[in-house]
């Protein structure tokens, strides 16, 4: 019997209409177009608007054009994965409330936070209710709503985030197509330098907690970039040394969109060409666990069947992560 891998088959993005320009940011907090450019490589971002609006609602629309490309039914949909940093709520699990929006009626769900490589360590796990034939059908969703935790009067933070959605579908494939391998880490002592200083239970939410602005993102940029750099280049070079890939038989790096010299980095660490590593940080920002699968759905016409993919994250807390995949279709073939 031949081994069943968990492959992608189909795959769903959504961004925002409104896009916050880096004009836009320089009357909200100090900072130039220039600096930002050269310091992240982000000229926009797309940012929700619209009165109670959250990260479901995003999910919901990249999952509705998965499976339409697929053409199968909320029905069908046997699992949830939801990797996000902002939930709609603290409780039920915003994959409960995406289910209920697209009327996956016969699919349970649950949230898996692991920061900026949450999408990452939500594949994998996902991966192995299929690779155990659990199930046969089982959507990964990335999504964050990254305006909501925003400061923007913050020069640090508000120039890098955006919002934005992307989904997958894995499904069972005997023939050695999809997931080959994937390594993950965290280190929690990194915790201290990327995180949410109140919404907890640690420090729950108070007026003092919000006159603080502590329900926003902070971040320490220098530490976490000298982090981000070397983790996320070495395990990305890790798994390839691992699976005896080399420069020439990787088709594509899908780096997670931080910072584009963190992706320069991790792409010269691989010896890739330029052209061979997605970008598009320029356009949507980080958004945090929707950079990857959102890269996939904008490069999906130009991936073809066996091509040999590289998906690699960084994340706050620390995480960071790198996955393997053998592409399982021809992606022209789909957007005809």
């Amino acid at each position: 019997m031949q081994k069943i891998h968990a492959a992608i088959t189909a795959v769903g993005g959504y961004v925002p209409d409104y896009i916050l320009t880096n004009a836009e940011l320089e009357k909200m907090v100090d900072t130039t177009d220039e600096w930002i450019i050269s310091r992240t490589g982000i000229k926009e971002r797309r940012i929700l608007k619209g009165e109670g609006k959250g990260s479901s609602d995003m999910a919901v629309e990249a999952i509705k054009v998965l499976l339409a490309k697929r053409g199968i039914s909320p029905t069908d949909i046997e699992l949830v994965i939801c990797a996000t940093t902002t939930p709609d709520m603290q409780f039920p699990a915003t994959a409960n409330i995406i289910c209920d929006k697209v009327g996956m009626t016969n699919a349970w769900g649950y949230d898996v936070n692991a920061a900026c490589s949450g999408f990452i360590f939500a594949l994998t796990t996902g991966a192995q209710f299929i690779e155990t034939g659990r199930h046969k059908k089982v959507i990964v969703v990335g999504v964050d709503k990254m305006s909501s935790i925003m400061n923007y009067e913050d020069r640090a933070t508000s120039i890098i985030f955006g919002d934005g959605s992307g989904a997958v579908l894995l499904e069972p494939n005997e023939d050695g197509y999809g997931l080959m391998d994937s390594i993950l880490r965290t280190d929690g002592s990194g915790r201290v330098h990327l995180h949410q200083k109140a919404g907890g239970s640690v420090k729950p939410a108070s007026m003092e907690t919000v006159m603080n602005k502590e329900h926003y993102v902070y971040q320490e940029g220098q530490t976490v970039f000298k982090f981000a750099v070397k983790n996320m280049a070495d395990v990305a070079a890790e798994i390839m040394e691992r699976n005896n890939l080399t420069s020439e038989t990787v088709s594509w790096l899908v780096p997670h969109q931080a910072n584009l010299r963190i992706i320069s980095a991790t792409g010269d660490r691989m010896k890739l060409p330029a052209e061979k590593v997605m970008v598009n940080i320029q356009k949507y920002g980080n958004t945090t666990n929707g950079t990857l699968p959102l890269c996939l759905w904008e490069w999906e016409s130009k991936l073809h069947k066996g091509d040999n993919i590289v998906l690699a994250a960084f994340g706050g807390g620390f995480t960071w992560g790198s996955t393997y995949i053998r592409w399982a279709y021809d992606g022209a073939d789909v957007n005809k």
